[in-house]
């Protein structure tokens, strides 16, 4: 027999924990996402980027922004998964069924979109240095200095420079990764062949990864490339879009395979971290 529900409930910061954990596992890839979405060379690999940034600066390269990294899950996804895990299981949220819980991580994606913004570009930032020539480089020490600088030498609101793409983005990856990923969990229950370990949660969390990247490619390309602009190098959004479209339509989806190599492991470790708190030290639902 299935597990018809799971017996415990998950406390508000778990998500952002389990993010941060996950978002550390996977930086490299994220790195090498980031710089293969900013660089104008049509014939360049991921693994070319790869091999430039060890021969160039090292192996400990490839965790360039690790804090800034961690930090934006801390902020980011410990509001969304809070917002969305507090709306699931109140009143309204129990009664709600699928298109309710996809406002509620909607509203969730749109808060902590704009409240990770700041890390978002430190780390975008401190990830792109290491292609940069050491003269350009900006040097941040970590995410901290990172956020400091910015606000002394930019002003306070470059640090929401692309705050815009990276909210549309984060509602969309909410939607994408909690949503279905609940959705994908429970219709794996209903079938009578899948209980609540860890076997669900990979399937589920290979699910709700594929459709979140989907969703969320031409968004991201934008606001890493919004992100790391210098100021004034783009006018508008408008001259963003038609800096990408030099490429044609796939610059929107410039990155997908690399950004799904990449999200792909991070959600699924974010929901096995996830679950591993939520069987081992979460609410029980009788409470």
């Amino acid at each position: 027999m299935a597990s018809a529900r799971p017996e415990k409930s998950s406390r508000w910061y778990f998500g952002g924990l389990a993010s941060a954990g996950a978002a550390y596992c996977t930086h490299p890839l994220d790195l090498l996402k980031v710089l293969y979405q900013t660089d104008i060379r049509n014939n360049v690999s991921m693994l070319q980027l790869s091999r430039e940034i060890i021969r160039d600066d090292g192996l400990t390269a490839l965790y360039s922004g690790v804090s800034a990294a961690v930090l934006r899950q801390l902020t980011y996804s410990t509001t969304r998964f809070a917002i969305y895990e507090i709306g699931k299981q109140s009143d309204y949220g129990k009664d709600s069924g699928f298109f309710g819980r996809i406002v509620m991580a909607a509203i969730g994606g749109t808060v902590g979109g704009f409240v990770g913004s700041p890390a978002d570009l430190i780390n975008v930032r401190m990830q792109n240095d290491v292609k940069l020539p050491p003269e350009k480089r900006r040097n941040y020490k970590n995410a901290i200095d990172g956020i400091i600088r910015v606000w002394r030498e930019e002003g306070f609101r470059r640090l929401f420079a692309g705050a815009s793409s990276a909210t549309a983005r984060s509602v969309f990856m909410t939607i994408g990764q909690l949503t279905f990923y609940d959705q994908a969990k429970y219709t794996l229950f209903e079938t009578g062949y899948f209980t609540d370990n860890i076997g669900t949660h990979f399937l589920a969390s290979v699910i709700a990864g594929g459709i979140a990247t989907t969703m969320t490619q031409p968004i991201d390309v934008v606001k890493t490339v919004m992100m790391n602009a210098k100021p004034g190098e783009f006018s508008s959004i408008g001259a963003i879009l038609r800096h990408i479209s030099k490429l044609g339509p796939v610059g929107f989806f410039k990155g997908f395979v690399p950004r799904f190599i990449r999200l792909g492991p991070h959600t699924v470790l974010t929901f096995i971290f996830l679950e591993q708190l939520r069987i081992n030290f979460g609410v029980l639902k009788s409470q």
